[in-house]
């Protein structure tokens, strides 16, 4: 059975709608030589028809101080990493995170400070753009850490769960880290969309290391709740229509009808802070 870096490295090369690896090479390009290497990942990689919907990637810099003429904006992806920014190109329309190599690292790492990173690359994503092979490599021994740290958080403290009602732990635990606008079984949904894909990256993934109880859950789950609101606040700066994103994105995956006023358009963090008890209270944010 191949090992969980051959099954990664496979994984990451599989082919692209051109229109995306077009899009990845342009946004790479805006960033000048910092940039080292695109990833696509999301719900669109399973989507043959792209217009109208919003492609998410992931931009790796070398450093963000050379990534950004804006030397605030360096300042701000190095304290709450990563800077999220709208892009349009070829007729479509995405929106990309900014992480150094070394932040992508340390979040893939057991040691993360959040658990969203990991939880993101242990599903699939593929490699779309890369600066040269040394890159690539980098990439690819990044991503195969996401797994094994992910799994690892999730391994309950007694007894013993299938592969696959591990993953979903995982997921279900991670989310919990988070201001999730998604239904409440979206973990059973991602690993039921391809159960032999989860199974042998369970099976290819090292030993889980020590247990995390679930006093380490209920603190990170404290803690990425409060870093999820800085990064919204962040994001209201950097990201270019944002609060309607930000609606249309809650509309979307909660079933919400919120519909924004003018003022909120204008002032999107302002907009933010005005509907999260809402959505908190109704549930449609968690």
């Amino acid at each position: 059975m191949p090992g969980l870096r051959e099954l990664v490295a496979e994984e990451l090369m599989l082919p692209v709608d051109p229109r995306v690896a077009a899009m990845a090479a342009a946004i790479a390009e805006k960033h000048g030589k910092a940039s080292q290497a695109v990833l696509f990942y999301g719900s669109c990689l399973r989507q043959r028809e792209l217009a109208g919907l919003m492609l998410d990637f992931y931009l790796i810099v070398s450093d963000y101080r050379a990534a950004y003429t804006s030397r605030w904006l360096a300042v701000a992806n190095r304290l709450i990493p990563p800077n999220v920014f709208y892009f349009e190109h070829g007729g479509l329309v995405s929106k990309y995170a900014v992480l150094s190599e070394a932040d992508f690292a340390h979040e893939c790492s057991r040691d993360a400070w959040t658990v969203s990173t990991a939880a993101r690359f242990a599903q699939p994503s593929r490699l779309v753009w890369s600066k040269d092979e040394a890159a690539r490599v980098r990439v690819i021994e990044t991503v195969s850490q996401a797994t094994p740290s992910l799994l690892g958080w999730a391994v309950p403290a007694s007894g013993k769960l299938s592969a696959i009602d591990l993953w979903k732990r995982a997921f279900a635990l991670t989310f919990g880290a988070e201001l999730r606008a998604e239904r409440s079984d979206r973990s059973a949904m991602i690993v039921d969309a391809d159960p032999q894909r989860y199974e042998r990256f369970a099976a290819a993934a090292s030993s889980p290391g020590p247990t995390r109880d679930e006093r380490w859950w209920r603190g990170k789950q404290r803690h990425g709740k409060i870093y999820s609101v800085a990064r919204l606040a962040k994001a209201s700066f950097t990201f270019a229509g944002g609060a309607d994103y930000i609606a249309w994105k809650i509309n979307r995956h909660a079933g919400t009808a919120i519909a924004l006023k003018p003022w909120q358009r204008r002032h999107p963090l302002l907009a933010a802070i005005t509907l999260l008890p809402r959505l908190l209270s109704s549930g449609a944010v968690r």
